[in-house]
C-alpha cells in the first residue's frame, strides 16, 4: 500500500533521519507501561539510562528506585535524570538516599537566580534506555497518578500512551541521553569496551527520533508538526492533554479541513491545569464552526500526546499542542512510518472515542457563563501554559 507520506520529505521537515529495523509496542492499556518498564529494569545487564519531567517519593517512585537500587547493587551503572521543576515536591533526601546506593543522579533545568525567567525551560522529556538495546518513551512521569496506584483502593491511572522500542533506535537515543546528561554536569558514560553498547537487528518498522533541546530544535519540531497537517489527504487525529493552539496551528487545522480532510481532537474532560484546559477553550467556536470535530475524553484524566495522519505516519511522546512544549520546553517524540503501526494507532483512537463526549456547536453555543468568563480570563495567558 502507497504511504502519502514520504520518508525524504519528513526527513527534510524534521531535520532528523529514519532508522530502520526497529520492534515496536504500543503501551495504553492500564498498567501495561509500568510493568513493561519493571520488567526491562529488572532484566538489565549493563546499563540503565532514565529521563523525566516528573519523578515522585510516592509509591511507584518509591518501587522504581528499590528496583533500581537492587540492579545497581549487582553492578549494573544507573543514570537518572530529572527535571529540577518537575520534580520539585521530591524531597532532596530522596535523591541523596539513591546517589548512597551507587545511583548516578543529575538534575536539568535548574533554577538559577541570576535569570528566574530561564525556569520557564523545562526538561519534559520521558526516557528509558536498557542495555541500550531497549528505550521507552511516551507522556508518563514517574507518580502515583500514571499508574493508577493507591495503597487502599484499586484506581485506573490516568490515560496515557507510551512506546517500547527495540534494536536500532534504542542505541540513537541513549545517544541523546548521553548528549544530555554531559550537558548538566554529568560527565561521560562508557561501558566496559568505552562506549554505549550497541544493537544488532534486521527487519521491522522504521522509526525516526523527534527531539528538541534547543530554539533550532523546537522550530524543527513544530516544521513537522505544521508539514504533517499540510501533508495529509484523508484524516488527522490529535490526542493532545494539553492545547492552546498557536493562531497559524488553528489556521493549518481550517485549511486541511478546506481540503476535504477529517480532523478529530481528542482532549480531556477533565483537566489537572485547569488554566490550560480553559485557554485552550477559547478556540473552540472557530474550530467547531470550521468543521474540526472535538471530543472530550471521559473519565481519568487524558495525558496522552499522539497524532496519527492518514493512518500510516505517527507521532507519539511526550509534546503538547500548547505554548509551552512548542515553545520553551526540551521534548522527546518518536515518529514511525507505517501503515501496520499507525492502523493500531487508529484503532487506539477509535477505542478512546467510545468513552468521550463529541462537543457540538449548539452545546458550545449554551455552555455556562461562568465557562466563558474563565476562557476570555485564562486565554490572555496562553503563551505561559
Amino acid at each position: 500500500m502507497e504511504l502519502s507520506f514520504k520518508r525524504l520529505s519528513i526527513e527534510g521537515a524534521c531535520g532528523a533521519h529514519f532508522i530502520d529495523g526497529n520492534s515496536v509496542s504500543l503501551l495504553y492499556k492500564g498498567r501495561d507501561s509500568f510493568d513493561a518498564i519493571f520488567n526491562a529494569i529488572d532484566d538489565a545487564r549493563e546499563i540503565i539510562c532514565l529521563q523525566f519531567y516528573i519523578f515522585r517519593n510516592d509509591e511507584t517512585g518509591t518501587e522504581v528506585a528499590n528496583r533500581l537500587k537492587k540492579k545497581a547493587a549487582e553492578g549494573v551503572r544507573v543514570y537518572l535524570l530529572y527535571d529540577h521543576f518537575g520534580s520539585i515536591g521530591t524531597p532532596l533526601n530522596f535523591w541523596k538516599d539513591l546517589r548512597a546506593s551507587g545511583i548516578n543522579v543529575r538534575a536539568s533545568r535548574p533554577f538559577k537566580w541570576g535569570d528566574p525567567f530561564y525556569y520557564a525551560h523545562r526538561d519534559h522529556r520521558k526516557l528509558i534506555i536498557i542495555d541500550g538495546l531497549k528505550a521507552f518513551t511516551g507522556g508518563l512521569n514517574i507518580a502515583n497518578e500514571y499508574r493508577g496506584f493507591h495503597i487502599k483502593i484499586k484506581r485506573t491511572g490516568w490515560r496515557d500512551t507510551g512506546i517500547m522500542l527495540e534494536v536500532h533506535i534504542a542505541l540513537e537515543l541513549s545517544k541523546t541521553f548521553v548528549k544530555t546528561w554531559t550537558a548538566w554536569g554529568g560527565g561521560q558514560i562508557k561501558d566496559s569496551n568505552g562506549s554505549i553498547i550497541s544493537s544488532e537487528g534486521s527487519g521491522g518498522l522504521p522509526v525516526i527520533p523527534i527531539f528538541a533541546s534547543s530554539s533550532k530544535g523546537r522550530r524543527m519540531m513544530r516544521k513537522l508538526l505544521y508539514y504533517s497537517i499540510k501533508q495529509a489527504q484523508k484524516s488527522i487525529l490529535l490526542t493532545t492533554a494539553y492545547f492552546t493552539p498557536s493562531r497559524r496551528l488553528v489556521d493549518s487545522l481550517e485549511d486541511a479541513i478546506r481540503k476535504g480532510v477529517s480532523v478529530k481532537l481528542l482532549l480531556p474532560g477533565i483537566s489537572d491545569v485547569p488554566a490550560a484546559h480553559y485557554a485552550g477553550r477559547a478556540f473552540f467556536k472557530r474550530l467547531l464552526r470550521s468543521g474540526v470535530k472535538i471530543y472530550n475524553y471521559q473519565g481519568e484524566v487524558l495525558h496522552a500526546k499522539s497524532y496519527v495522519f492518514d493512518s500510516c505516519w505517527s507521532i507519539v511522546g511526550s509534546a503538547n499542542l500548547d505554548f509551552q512544549s512548542l515553545r520553551w520546553n526540551d521534548e522527546g517524540n518518536v515518529g514511525i512510518l507505517s501503515h501496520e503501526f499507525g492502523s493500531q494507532m487508529t484503532s487506539v483512537f477509535e477505542e478512546d472515542l467510545q468513552h468521550s463526549i463529541e462537543i457540538t456547536a449548539q452545546d458550545w453555543e449554551n455552555r455556562p457563563l461562568c465557562d466563558r468568563i474563565k476562557e476570555r480570563f485564562f486565554v490572555l495567558f496562553r503563551r505561559r501554559l
